[in-house]
């Protein structure tokens, strides 16, 4: 069942994948797109054989705190596979960041994961200043204006997506296990998508993705994301080496705005 793991981590970098250029006036932007207090949760889905069956789920949290003299936002996302694939392989994820609120550049990323009974801890400490980052095995060069995989879901959705035109790619550098990722995203447009949850006016990406055991590399995955001032992350669509994955929002509470792109409820 490690499809279910690459899947939640999925849900966490596909909503990086939003993320702009990290370098210029995309540094340091201000939120304007979420409060302290919203919860959002999505669904996790497994495509075997020509069925899609409900996996497992994540959750992502926000918080205002304090953290090294600074105030900060304070956001989780922990993800796990339903009670009975707990007898294939066991999932409980967690990951969680502290952001500047001034900057909206991480301070501190943890992550904590246990998969089927492989343990993984790594607590970074970000220094945007000297550009570097000290992880629990050592120190690491960063670029400018890094993100890790959670801060920059967040960071993302105070982006103006409207000054980019279809084929438009937008690249950015991620920090996670120790390296710098240097990906990009190609912006594809808007379109009408129906979810689990309903029917939305989405925005449309392709992010390039790096080969590996599980997800195929290129530009093979797709997302969606809200078309209004909250930017949700509505849909994630990948082909896996066998079969395909689909994520679905399906709750939230505490927006800062009410969810203009939503054109119909499922079933109603």
């Amino acid at each position: 069942m490690k499809v279910i793991v690459k899947a939640f981590f999925l849900v966490v970098v596909l909503s990086a994948f939003s993320q702009q250029e990290p370098y210029g006036e995309f540094c340091g932007l201000k939120n304007t797109a979420f409060l302290p207090g919203e919860i959002i949760t999505m669904k996790v889905f497994y495509n075997a054989m020509g069925v899609y069956v409900g996996a497992g789920e994540a959750t992502f949290t926000t918080s205002l705190e304090r953290f090294n003299g600074k105030t900060a936002y304070h956001c989780i996302g922990e993800g796990k596979n339903y009670p009975f694939f707990d007898n294939f392989f066991k999932v409980r994820d967690r990951y969680e960041t502290y952001i500047d609120t001034a900057t909206m550049l991480p301070i501190k990323f943890i992550r904590n994961v246990d998969e089927g009974g492989h343990k993984i801890y790594n607590n970074v400490t970000f220094n945007q200043g000297t550009g570097t980052a000290v992880s629990t095995n050592g120190v690491f060069k960063t670029s400018k204006c890094i993100q890790d995989v959670i801060s920059a879901i967040y960071y993302a959705r105070n982006i103006n997506f409207d000054k980019y035109k279809p084929g438009d790619k937008i690249p950015f550098d991620m920090f996670l296990d120790d390296e710098v990722y240097h990906l990009y995203l190609r912006y594809m447009g808007k379109e009408i998508v129906k979810t689990q949850y309903g029917k939305f006016i989405a925005i449309k990406f392709k992010p390039l993705l790096v080969k590996g055991t599980i997800f195929e590399g290129g530009e093979k995955m797709t997302a969606w994301v809200s078309d209004d001032a909250n930017h949700l992350l509505l849909r994630a669509e990948s082909p896996v080496s066998v079969g395909s994955i689909k994520i679905d929002m399906y709750g939230y509470k505490n927006l800062r705005y009410p969810l203009t792109s939503l054109l119909s409820v499922r079933g109603l």
